[in-house]
């Protein structure tokens, strides 16, 4: 019974955060040929690039990468967290000596 309300409650989790990600994916109007987006905009674009990709398969507007960007910094900073945060997923994976 916890093992189930544990599994409900990750889910839970996981469904909210990405509703609250998808109002700051690439393409959303934030930044424009003014306002280009740059080193911060690049890692948070890197880090919600999984659910960017999901979203751009429905909506042709939304990009898995911004259009309007600074530049190499944007660029920099958006390989920085797809390699962290995708390389960090091997954290939470078991060893295949350590199953209990």
């Amino acid at each position: 019974m916890i093992v189930k309300l544990k599994y409900l409650m990750i889910a839970l989790i996981l469904c909210l955060t990405m509703i609250v990600l998808t109002g700051c994916v690439p393409g959303d109007g934030t930044n424009n040929a003014q306002n280009p987006a740059g080193f911060l905009w690049g890692i948070w674009h890197g880090w919600v690039a999984p659910i960017s990709l999901i979203i751009g398969v429905f909506n042709e507007n939304i990009r898995l990468y911004e259009t309007y960007n600074s530049g190499w910094w944007y660029d920099l900073g958006f390989y920085i967290a797809v390699i962290s945060g995708f390389g960090g997923i091997s954290f939470f994976r078991r060893k295949k000596g350590n199953r209990d």
